[in-house]
């Protein structure tokens, strides 16, 4: 892929919005599709990885939306990118390995699914991204953080191909799990997702669907980098 064709300059400025499930393989397409087209990437889930981190870490219950809402408004959370990793800070503590715990994930469907909380994050993730030029990255940054991004990318794959994926990106953590336990927290978040009262796990209906179930990491890249020439050259 020859990525010099894009017309870069008419992409200044824009806001490329990717959803899917957990494991479709967001975060790693969106931080190498940001890196080749000099964007900043916004990685949504890790800011309610965080605020589940912190609500652990402080005692504060996964189902007390006030106090949540509170530590998402105020919680001096920081992203700083390092040769193309994105490495997330509360004050001055890296907390990139603890977001992703066990622990973390298992909290962090409730601890996200309280209005107060998406309320706070999607004010912060706006600003953010208010000068543009961003690839963003969520379970509903197409429908409500983004509403109006210039390009909706929609991630899916099959259920186990996302929890052997899950397993993968463990092991590399030093956590041993198993195919079978991933795939049933898998279909356990998509269900809290998909059915939780505020900013439910949904597809945009102008969005891209790229099934990431039988492509590499840099196959869904390539494959996103596509449909934005394909979409700059019909505007």
């Amino acid at each position: 892929m020859n990525d010099e064709k894009l017309n870069l300059e008419s992409l200044k400025g824009r806001i490329i919005a990717i959803d899917g499930p957990a494991g479709s393989g967001k975060s790693t397409t969106s931080r190498i599709l940001a890196a080749r087209l000099g964007y900043t990437y916004l990685d949504t889930g890790a800011m309610y990885r965080a605020v589940t981190w912190c609500a652990l870490k402080d005692g504060i219950a996964p189902s007390d939306g006030d106090k949540l809402g509170e530590l998402a408004r105020t919680m001096p959370l920081e992203f700083k990118t390092e040769n193309d990793n994105n490495r997330v800070f509360v004050g001055d503590q890296e907390i990139t390995t603890e977001i992703r715990t066990p622990e973390v994930t298992g909290h962090v469907s409730e601890v996200s699914a309280h209005k107060q909380v998406r309320e706070a994050m999607v004010a912060r993730q706006q600003e953010m991204a208010g000068e543009g030029s961003v690839v963003a990255e969520g379970r509903d940054t197409t429908t409500v953080v983004f509403p109006d991004a210039d390009i909706k990318i929609y991630l899916d794959a099959d259920t186990r191909t996302r929890a052997e994926r899950r397993v993968l990106d463990l092991k590399r953590m030093g956590i041993t799990t198993t195919v079978e336990e991933q795939e049933a927290d898998i279909i356990r978040r998509d269900k809290y997702d998909s059915g939780r009262e505020h900013s439910p796990l949904t597809r945009a209906d102008d969005s891209f669907i790229v099934d990431t179930s039988d492509l590499t990491i840099e196959g869904q890249v390539d494959r996103i980098i596509d449909l934005i020439r394909t979409h700059i050259e019909q505007a």
